[in-house]
């Protein structure tokens, strides 16, 4: 097949209001990417469109849908820049490089932070998606850094990635418009502290019935309420009665650390619709989307109240889990029993699995907690107490086990921290996030604050203090941000502490050998050493050519990212940051994130710290033999005691 004509749009098409809305790509094409393999070079899977084969949907009986009636879709717009638009968005438009995708949010400073070089999030591998998708790719270069004459310009990949407040505007130009702005829960009134605060969903809501044209398809991928998709149709009825607005459910099932994995290779891809024909037609349409690149057996179509109970249903399981085996974690210690060895035992059952088997604090970050809460709510609601009563204990436990966490630091330290420091080694919830909101840390710190420390210092990799001390303002003591001081040196954290606590899974905290360095392959590799398992390597490998040697760059200017050189050379050049801009003042002053999680060096913590080396592990991420040998007294959740 000849290759398609180059996608073609100006820069100038950067405003959702303008007429260039769409790169001039036919609309029927698409890349076909099969979603167990990713050694295919981006020549092939984005630069190179083929013609899709037309399909049945896989998944259950319900969701064979018929393909009758097939709908064309040349503009998507995502509202809420968040950790699941941004990274969704980004995926979407890098597999359809045919199709304009808008990300609007109403935050300025967000929607800059993801049109310069420091996405507000992280994510491993998302710069590299947001850069291919965002900035588009130009024609080869030679290793001088000029344009390859012997690279035709169909090799040229035009922007199709946006970030805009433009958002009135952008929705009247949608095809599709996804939901995936924040879904809390409530603070105050009525189900407070359990049901979900649906004010930024109503509000994106009513913007959609308001501005978007006929026929467009509403997608739900906030986690909300089983129901919703009613309340969808209420809203689009009182604003907009003389139209149709299919509405589906497609629940995200994305884990922060490894979001990118995670949409590059889903397990499945739910979508919920109505059963109407224009609810079959929206299904069919989303599902050619994600179809670019994820196997058509995986994409699996349910009814809409399915697909929006799932997602509530997944989390509460897996959060179950880790409750289940926080319990034996508490057995373990009053018996001599390991939860560790018991663990790996019941998991090799295939019944059982291993997964989320590994006692700790227990669950954190913005979903399990929230999605439970939720759930117990709508079991409430609809008059079945015994369910919410089942479902509320997963979140009893989880409470209980880190209460008991923290209560035995101060019980081993002889009940009093009055004059003493504590050094806390990880705030984030879970390793490779930089996401602080609900972590398991909060509640230690409040508990260790009420017994008078002289000071607690923090250290996590990624975890900025702006973050840390907008959640540490939620506690109850006045004193709490002068007694706590964040720390960007693991070592100053360290230094002088009465007690150390590990309470994040980084890698960096466990004790293991330093790795023999790798060495580079050669630039014409198919594979290239330095990306980690979770980057799309594969994907975003262009063909290289030996014996050149990559442009040079500036070495004052400060390094984002994490693709090689020669891949670069192929990326349209990013915007200098102003002067003073406060993410590269704060990158230069602070150590650079690879430094900052290099491993620590456990026998440099050991001259630090005050005798008698109190350790206490709460993720079970230390070797107990190896921290004894270095001189400390450990604890750790799930064993008996030694101290």
């Amino acid at each position: 097949m000849d290759r398609t004509p180059s996608l073609t749009g100006s820069e100038d098409c950067t405003d959702s209001s303008s007429n260039c809305s769409v790169p001039d790509t036919p609309a029927n094409w698409s890349p076909n990417v099969v979603g167990e393999h990713y050694s295919i070079p981006m020549d092939e899977i984005a630069l190179q469109p083929v013609m899709r084969a037309d399909l049945p949907l896989g998944g259950s009986r319900e969701g064979r849908i018929s393909h009758s009636v097939r709908r064309q879709i040349r503009n998507v717009c995502c509202i809420g820049a968040g950790y699941v638009g941004g990274p969704t968005a980004a995926m979407i438009a890098l597999h359809n490089p045919h199709i304009r995708v808008t990300v609007v949010d109403r935050d300025e400073r967000r929607v800059r932070a993801w049109n310069s070089r420091h996405l507000p999030i992280h994510e491993p591998g998302l710069s590299d998606v947001v850069r291919a998708a965002r900035d588009g790719l130009r024609p080869g270069v030679d290793g001088t850094g000029r344009a390859d004459a012997s690279n035709d310009e169909s090799s040229t990949r035009a922007p199709n990635l946006f970030f805009s407040t433009a958002c009135a505007e952008t929705i009247a130009e949608a095809d599709v418009v996804m939901i995936s702005v924040n879904t809390p829960t409530k603070r105050r009134g009525q189900g407070a502290g359990r049901a979900t605060d649906m004010t930024a969903f109503e509000g994106a809501t009513r913007d959609v019935a308001t501005h978007s044209r006929r026929g467009c398809i509403i997608v739900e991928k906030s986690t909300v309420p089983c129901k919703t998709g009613q309340l969808i149709n209420n809203i689009t009825q009182q604003h907009r009665p003389e139209l149709d607005f299919p509405v589906l459910s497609n629940p995200e099932f994305l884990s922060e650390g490894t979001a990118i994995k995670d949409l590059m290779r889903p397990d499945r891809v739910i979508i919920g619709c109505e059963t109407t024909p224009s609810g079959t037609a929206a299904a069919e349409a989303l599902a050619d989307l994600y179809a670019s690149w994820v196997p058509r057996e995986r994409i699996v179509t349910n009814n809409i109240w399915s697909a929006e109970l799932c997602k509530l249903t997944a989390n509460a399981m897996l959060a179950q889990r880790i409750s289940s085996i926080n319990s034996i974690s508490a057995i373990c210690e009053r018996t001599g029993a390991d939860v560790g060895e018991i663990a790996k035992s019941i998991g090799l059952d295939r019944r059982i699995g291993p997964q989320f088997l590994k006692a700790g604090l227990g669950f954190g970050g913005s979903c399990f907690r929230k999605d439970i809460a939720s759930l117990t709510y709508l079991a409430e609601s609809l008059g079945l107490p015994e369910v919410a009563a089942y479902w509320e204990q997963v979140l009893t436990m989880n409470n209980y086990q880190r209460d008991r966490f923290a209560l035995n630091v101060v019980a081993k330290l002889n009940n009093s921290l009055r004059g003493k420091k504590i050094t806390i080694l990880g705030y984030a919830f879970k390793k490779d996030t930089g996401d602080a909101r609900e972590s398991p840390a909060l509640d230690v710190v409040r508990i260790l604050l009420e017994e008078g420390p002289k000071s607690i210092a923090i250290f996590d990799p990624l975890c900025s203090e702006a973050d840390i001390r907008y959640e540490l303002s939620a506690l109850p003591a006045a004193d709490a941000q002068d007694i706590v001081k964040v720390c960007a040196d693991p070592y100053e954290a360290c230094e002088d502490s009465s007690a150390v606590l590990v309470l994040t899974d980084w890698d960096m905290f466990k004790l293991q050998a330093r790795p023999a360095p790798v060495k580079a392959q050669p630039v014409d590799s198919p594979m290239i050493a330095r990306f980690s398992p979770s980057t799309p390597a594969e994907l975003l490998h262009l063909p290289q050519r030996s014996k050149q040697t990559p442009p040079t760059t500036d070495r004052g200017a400060v390094v984002v990212g994490s693709l090689p050189e020669e891949i670069l050379a192929r990326l349209q050049p990013q915007a200098e940051c102003g002067t003073g801009c406060e993410e590269c003042l704060l990158v230069s002053k602070s150590m650079g994130s690879k430094q900052r999680q290099e491993a620590m060096d456990w026998s440099r913590v050991a001259t630090l710290v005050r005798q008698p080396k109190m350790l206490f592990d709460g993720r079970n991420v230390l070797d107990a033999a190896g921290m004894d040998a270095l001189g400390f007294r450990l604890e750790t959740l799930g064993r008996a005691s030694t101290i």
